[in-house]
Formats: C-alpha cells, sequence, structure tokens
C-alpha cells in the first residue's frame, strides 16, 4: 500500500480556518454561540465589579451616614449613587420606624429581586454552556454518517483513511463545542460566586445596620 507524501504535508500545512471549515455547516451557530457566550462575560466582568454593585467601602459610608446623622442622612448617601447595595439598604432606612420583622422582610424582598436580576443576566451563559458540545456532537454524529456513507459509494473497504479523514472532520465540532461551552461554564460559576459574595457582604452590612437602628429612638425614624 503506497502512502502518499503530499497528504501527509497537507495535514501539516492546514491553516485554522481551513480547519474550522472541515467542521461543517454546524460550525457557524457554534461559533455565534462563543461570540454571544464572549459578549455576556465581558458584559458581566463589567456590571458585576464591586464599584457597580456597591463595595463594603460604599455601605461603610452609608453606616457612617446614619451614625452621624440618622436614617435621613443614610438615606441621601444611598440616592447619591444608585448601586444595587444602597437600594437594599435604603429599602431598610425607609423603614426605621416600621416594627423589626417588617423591616427585614422588606430587605429580605429588596435583596431578592436583586439577587434574581443579576443572575438573571448569567442565563445566555448557561444555556451556550449547555448546546454547544451538543451541537458538536451532532455535527460529529452526521460527519461520521457521511464518513460511512463515502466508504460505501467510493468502496473503500480495506482503506481506512477514508473514514478517518471523515471522522477527523467529524471530530472538529466535538472539539470547537467543548472549547465553547467550557469557558462559558468557567464564566457562569465565576459570575455566581460574585453573586453570592455580594450577598453575604450586603447581610453583614445589613446586620450592622438593623443594630444601629434598634438603638436609636423611635423618634430617629424617617417622617412618611
Amino acid at each position: 500500500m503506497n502512502a502518499d507524501p503530499q497528504a501527509l504535508q497537507t495535514v501539516h500545512l492546514d491553516t485554522l480556518y481551513d480547519i474550522v471549515l472541515s467542521g461543517g455547516p454546524l460550525m457557524w451557530p457554534i461559533a455565534a454561540s462563543s461570540v454571544i457566550a464572549l459578549a455576556y462575560t465581558v458584559e458581566r466582568a463589567i456590571r458585576t465589579r464591586d464599584r457597580e454593585l456597591g463595595s463594603k467601602s460604599y455601605g461603610r459610608a452609608i453606616l457612617d451616614a446614619l451614625h452621624s446623622g440618622g436614617p435621613a442622612q443614610a438615606l441621601a448617601a444611598c440616592e447619591r449613587e444608585s448601586r444595587p447595595l444602597g437600594r437594599i439598604l435604603k429599602t431598610g432606612l425607609q423603614r426605621a420606624a416600621s416594627p423589626l420583622l417588617e423591616r427585614e422582610k422588606a430587605v429580605e424582598d429588596a435583596g431578592a429581586r436583586e439577587l434574581k436580576r443579576l443572575n438573571a443576566r448569567l442565563r445566555p451563559l448557561a444555556v451556550v454552556g449547555v448546546l454547544a458540545p451538543l451541537m458538536g456532537f451532532l455535527g460529529t454524529v452526521f460527519g461520521m454518517i457521511q464518513a460511512f456513507i463515502n466508504i460505501a459509494l467510493k468502496q473503500g473497504l480495506g482503506r481506512p483513511e477514508l473514514l478517518a479523514a471523515g471522522i477527523s472532520q467529524a471530530l472538529v465540532t466535538t472539539a470547537a463545542g467543548l472549547c465553547v461551552a467550557i469557558p462559558a461554564h468557567a464564566a457562569y460559576f465565576w459570575f455566581r460566586a460574585r453573586s453570592d459574595g455580594f450577598a453575604r457582604r450586603t447581610e453583614d452590612l445589613y446586620a450592622e445596620l438593623d443594630e444601629r437602628l434598634s438603638q436609636r429612638p423611635a423618634a430617629g425614624g424617617v417622617a412618611s
């Protein structure tokens, strides 16, 4: 059986663009999903920074305003910059004169809304992480079907290079799908960890705010 040295050289001379094209038409939706994942990763990286959510120093400034000027001054500090942390603490400050359970329930509801809004923007990353490898596997199945059809039509029994070439092309879609899905999953869990960190930071700051509100006289509340 004669080897074809020209074919061996072609493998080494293939460019990334040629390899991508060899994956077939399913490479296009995989490529589109990678663009979507990248766009949402960049957007979430910007929008989930401590500065955007409300840093610990921002929360301490609100607590200091409460200590020095009461709920009214703390509310002004919250409204000076619109941040999720400020909106949650603002809910508690607006109910400074309300019963403890009512104030806590309002703050819990506000925190749940903010977290739901944060996590809802992560859904596209989760969808890409699930669909990209499935599209890759589908492309592999189509490629293998096509490879066996080529062997049947070209009477390729005893010519494994026909099967190997088809399978190698089909596996490109699987590799592409995994290359998109793995970073998408990593980004999703990274941003979920940021959301969890924000929730813990908010709980700690609100616990201190609630303690200070409870120590103030009833007259210290904000008039409705």
